[in-house]
């Protein structure tokens, strides 16, 4: 006797052995693949995980959800599935940790160019919780990110975070790259001055911002390369909207599928 355990045979000889979940009918697949089609033509850059968090919300009214395996399956059936991406950055060596585990602990910030078709070029820096991701507040202009519009970014942060307050209420990070606009003398003095640690990235070493990094390469996908640029007024009427979606709706992997607002509104519940 090898004395191993053959339960689920006598569960299965018995009928005690649960078989597929009830939630699950096939049926159902031509119900959700009209909702599918709309989200994927609604988000055309959207993989499909995040087409699973966009119609478990639809769904969530009825108290339904479906698996993101389910959607995989009807998206590969309907030719809803993005290629594959195959490109490889160069690789370089980062130790450490960007996320944090609570709201307010250190904030990031990047900037970058949206290049419109009449070759104006709108210039974004922003501000961005490294727990909630969300995008807090942005400056935008058609010429260079300044110390000064730096400074402003920074007291809008504060304020949208803490309220009229001089200085935050403990020690806050404030993660950066060696731009310019960032390392200047009174930029940093003037963020020692409201009580952030100023940190900035090694050299050459991007993946220490990896957050505001990986922020900007969302936001050009998902929303800059999927809409008109014709030109710098229209862009920068548009950047609100854009904003607002993301901070609403764009589910993150990291926050379980959530959206920053989504996610902070769950935190602020549990409090």
């Amino acid at each position: 006797m090898l004395k191993v355990s053959r339960s689920n045979l006598l569960d299965r000889l018995h009928g005690r052995q649960k078989g597929r979940s009830p939630r699950y009918r096939k049926q159902d697949d031509d119900r959700h693949l009209p909702f599918i089609r709309e989200l994927c033509e609604a988000r055309a850059a959207n993989g499909y995980r995040r087409i699973t968090a966009r119609l478990n919300r639809l769904l969530a009214a009825n108290d339904e959800r479906v698996n993101h395996k389910r959607v995989y399956r009807l998206m590969k059936q309907d030719g809803l599935l993005l290629p594959r991406y195959t490109g490889r950055p160069q690789e370089r060596c980062h130790n450490g940790q960007v996320i944090t585990l609570k709201p307010d602990l250190r904030w990031c910030s990047d900037g970058f160019e949206i290049r419109c078709w009449n070759k104006e070029v709108v210039r974004v820096a922003f501000s961005l919780d490294c727990c909630d991701r969300e995008l807090m507040r942005y400056v935008a202009t058609t010429g260079g990110i300044t110390g000064e519009m730096v400074q402003d970014l920074l007291l809008e942060s504060l304020e949208y975070r803490f309220g009229q307050s001089e200085r935050v209420p403990h020690p806050l990070e404030w993660l950066t790259d060696n731009g310019s606009c960032y390392i200047a003398k009174e930029t940093r003095a003037f963020a020692s001055s409201l009580g952030f640690v100023v940190c900035t990235t090694p050299v050459r070493s991007p993946q220490s911002n990896g957050m505001a990094e990986a922020f900007v390469k969302t936001f050009k996908r998902d929303y800059v390369y999927l809409n008109d640029l014709p030109d710098a007024a229209t862009v920068m009427a548009r950047l609100p909207e854009w904003i607002e979606d993301y901070n609403r709706s764009h589910p993150h992997k990291g926050l379980k599928m959530k959206s920053p607002w989504e996610y902070r509104a769950e935190l602020a519940s549990n409090e």
